[in-house]
């Protein structure tokens, strides 16, 4: 199966978020099997999704990752000119859900699998598919310590999101949470004696924008990411009934993108301090007024790394010496965590990750397969 026929194949695999990945999972997992390679599934604690990883090669110590994400954004919304699921090529690109974010990647992978047995590999490839990169990063937890509990200590990992086969370094951090604020709704005309959830939600989003001019300020503008400091940002907020009751609830969804080297728990104990700050105010006029707070998904940023193993071994096989960094997370944090050496190099351009009409052009399709069989054959001497 050439690489375009394995993006064809996976692009049929509805694999929203929302649902299960495990019909792709298994279909990859009965193919590596049909080459003699066996599989290890690490399930979601409910069942209904899987992470995959297998391994090629000499089983030596060390060996490289190559690490892909199965499940892609809704397509809910979207104005498509062609069918989702279906691979479409047109002028040169392959259109379709999850092209480039990034089952690209998966299927060069996978579809190189034949040439990776043929190989006369020194160290091994080790291929690894996660689900949930989108809503969190939360297969990936699930897939590293499944991994490590089996003894793998990969040399490097390459985490293939789309970066044009750049050399990526260094990514920002993701920290998500929610904020439930708990009123005492009277009629607006007597404000005095009501405790309104929206207005105290206002006064919270405000926080997030001085912080992040606070940031703005503070941070050098050297690091070479856009920008450059720690964001801050409310994307939904839901509360109040009308115009002239002050809101018994209001909450909202918001998030913290940490460039590396700055602590996402730093920012939780800075917004707690916040929250213990306004309560109190709150409860004097109502007891049963309050604020919820929940972290709801926490990734860490990656760094570069000083002698990074990977970074050597993908700028020797791109010829990229370039500074790369980009403002959008990736596994790649957690698998640094783990103390395995990571970089970002993929296919594609992220500008056409979630949108209509996601493509992957052919040439970097091409460009991808030739970087992994470079791999190979350096991991055949």
């Amino acid at each position: 199966m050439t690489p375009k026929e394995m993006l064809a194949k996976l692009v049929s695999f509805n694999t929203e978020s929302q649902r299960s990945n495990l019909d792709l999972i298994h279909f990859c997992r009965d193919y590596l099997a049909s080459l003699g390679v066996e599989s290890r599934l690490a399930p979601s604690p409910d069942g209904q999704k899987a992470n995959l990883y297998a391994t090629i090669g000499a089983q030596a110590a060390g060996g490289v990752v190559l690490s892909g994400h199965t499940d892609v954004v809704p397509v809910a919304g979207q104005a498509w000119t062609s069918d989702p699921w279906t691979l479409t090529e047109r002028d040169g690109k392959l259109y379709g859900r999850g092209t480039c974010d990034m089952k690209g990647f998966d299927a060069i992978a996978l579809a190189l699998a034949p040439e990776m047995l043929a190989a006369p590999l020194k160290r091994p490839i080790h291929i690894a598919l996660s689900y949930d990169e989108e809503v969190g990063c939360r297969g990936a937890r699930v897939l590293i310590e499944a991994m490590a509990k089996d003894g793998y200590s990969p040399s490097a990992v390459i985490v293939g999101e789309p970066s044009m086969m750049k050399v990526v370094t260094g990514h920002k951090g993701g920290l998500r949470m929610r904020t439930t604020v708990r009123g005492h709704a009277v009629h607006s005309s007597r404000i005095d004696v009501g405790v309104s959830a929206v207005m105290v939600a206002g006064e919270l989003i405000h926080w997030h924008n001085e912080t992040m001019a606070r940031n703005k300020a503070q941070t050098p503008a050297t690091n070479g990411f856009e920008p450059p400091y720690s964001t801050l940002h409310v994307g939904v907020v839901e509360g109040g009934t009308a115009v002239n009751i002050a809101a018994e609830h209001c909450s909202f969804t918001h998030e913290v993108r940490c460039i590396p080297g700055e602590r996402q728990e730093d920012y939780v104990a800075l917004y707690k301090a916040k929250l213990a700050e306004i309560e109190p105010a709150m409860k004097a006029i109502a007891p049963e007024a309050g604020i919820d707070f929940e972290v709801t998904s926490d990734t860490p940023a990656m760094g570069p790394e000083t002698d990074g193993a990977a970074e050597a071994l993908c700028r020797r096989l791109t010829g990229d010496n370039g500074r790369h960094v980009v403002a959008y997370g990736t596994e790649g944090g957690l698998f640094q965590r783990a103390g395995w050496s990571t970089v970002v190099c993929g296919p594609g351009d992220i500008a056409q990750a979630h949108q209509p009409d996601e493509f992957l052009s052919v040439a970097q399709l091409e460009a991808g397969t030739a970087f992994i069989r470079s791999l190979i054959a350096d991991l055949s001497r």
